[in-house]
């Protein structure tokens, strides 16, 4: 990663204003030509005039005229933040304009026809935040899921990420390991000084103490990668039982067609809602029952398969036709709401949640007038709120962290297991190895394209 890069930093399109960035050693440069004034002192907005770069063109020779001037571009703020105390940790400029389509192109275009200065690539900014040790890669991967946190306890839990609270405890468990490595290094290279009688077994305290701490963070359920990514409910159910009707009413407006025809959902539809602040993706699915027809057969198999893959199943049965049978009744477990349904069109039937001992709960509704809903609302989002990690514990949000970790209690038995201590303080290093590639403290180049490539460019 070389040169100057600039882009726009704010949402493309009409704005009130939009915030462009520069970051790298060209950027003081960027702020004469398009300035035509001296640095300004450092981290303090000052309201500049700018203008298309000239040969020429002496600092301080300003126009007078309220903008008019020739070559003027657009009037507003700019910041100057030499490196390293900046977000890149490099010399950076951010110019804050009006956000037309128009200024923000000519701005754009102005920056790059300073020598040394290009495009930025997506992301490029925080990873060479990273690459200057102004964040680790749990902090980076924190950004993003800011940018696309869509619910509150998203926003908390990438928020805690990007503030370095997860890097926090991998940093202090390499410490730990690092220490019982010199440790094992002081009883491989000094053998006949006088090191107390009990050193390998505080060393294998240490590491079973450490193994059991990583052990408790892995068996978490999945949480936090559950409430980055949203939890998955599957709405199951037969034909016309109101499975669509149900997801219309979630999603506050038209998201399936809702007919009297049975089989007119074919396809998993979904969408993603804020369910009190939580994440979750709903699918309908086609109506579950026996049929000849090819396609409503797939629609049916996919809609098993939607079924096993989600983290909480809705049973939608019609109250009124409610026979028993399959329609999806042998989905049912302990992730499982039942909903006995249309119940406005007479007595709810005789069953008890007894009929279904495996569910999570029973609930009775008409979806068509609300009745019983704001209950099976609360029990909805208590399952979800269940599923997920809303404390202020740092937790697992990403696969590569618990993949690295796995390699870390793997290393960790097999260092208790091995029949000398060199091999056991090999398997110590791998381990060390492993906790800092969550972070980045070793060396990762091949990991950083990963990371970063679903940024947004200007970040």
């Amino acid at each position: 990663m070389t040169g100057t890069i600039f882009a726009l930093s704010s949402a493309p399109g009409r704005a009130g204003v939009a915030v462009i960035r520069v970051s790298g050693s060209a950027a003081a440069a960027v702020y004469r030509a398009l300035s035509r004034r001296a640095l300004p002192a450092a981290r303090r907005a000052v309201l500049v005039r700018l203008f298309e770069p000239a040969d020429g063109v002496q600092i301080d020779q300003r126009a007078t005229d309220g903008g008019a001037g020739e070559g003027a571009i657009d009037e507003g703020l700019a910041f100057w933040f030499p490196g390293p105390h900046s977000y890149t940790g490099e010399d950076s400029v951010e110019f804050q304009v009006h956000g037309g389509v128009a200024v923000v192109a000519a701005v754009l275009d102005a920056i790059g026809r300073v020598e040394g200065t290009r495009l930025a690539e997506p992301g490029e900014f925080t990873r060479r935040a990273f690459v200057s040790g102004k964040i680790d890669l749990t902090e980076a991967e924190g950004v993003i899921d800011l940018i696309d946190a869509e619910t509150t306890a998203q926003r908390r839990q990438a928020l805690r990420q990007a503030g370095g609270a997860l890097g926090a405890v991998y940093d202090g468990w390499r410490d730990r390991l690092v220490s019982v490595l010199a440790h094992f290094e002081a009883v491989l290279d000094f053998p006949d000084e006088d090191l107390p009688d009990d050193v390998i077994d505080q060393i294998n305290r240490d590491i079973l103490r450490l193994e059991e701490h990583i052990a408790q963070h892995l068996d978490d359920n999945r949480r936090g990668e559950r409430l980055r990514n949203g939890v998955r409910i599957a709405i199951i159910g037969p034909p016309n039982a109101g499975k669509s009707s149900l997801l219309n009413m979630l999603a506050d407006r038209d998201v399936a067609i809702v007919s009297e025809v049975a089989g007119t959902t074919r396809d998993v539809i979904e969408t993603h809602l804020d369910l009190a602040g939580l994440p979750v993706t709903v699918a309908d699915t086609a109506g579950i029952r026996d049929s000849e027809d090819a396609v409503e057969a797939e629609g049916v198999r996919r809609a098993r398969r939607t079924a096993d893959e989600a983290d909480l199943k809705v049973l939608v049965l019609d109250s009124q036709g409610f026979q028993g049978g399959d329609g999806g009744l042998d989905r049912i477990d302990s992730e499982t709401i039942v909903l006995m349904n249309k119940i406005d069109l007479g007595p709810m039937p005789a069953v008890s949640k007894s009929a279904f001992p495996t569910a999570r709960e029973l609930f009775g509704v008409s979806v068509r007038t609300g009745v019983g809903l704001d209950e099976f609302l609360c029990g909805l989002t208590e399952a979800v709120r269940g599923l997920l990690d809303v404390s202020d514990a740092p937790v697992i949000t990403r696969v590569r962290h618990r993949a690295s970790l796995e390699d870390v209690r793997l290393a960790l038995q097999k260092s208790q297991l091995a029949p000398l201590p060199e091999l056991a303080a090999e398997d110590i290093r791998l381990a060390v190895r492993s906790l800092g590639r969550i972070t980045g403290s070793v060396d990762v180049e091949d990991l950083l394209d990963v990371v970063f490539r679903d940024f947004c460019i200007g970040k």
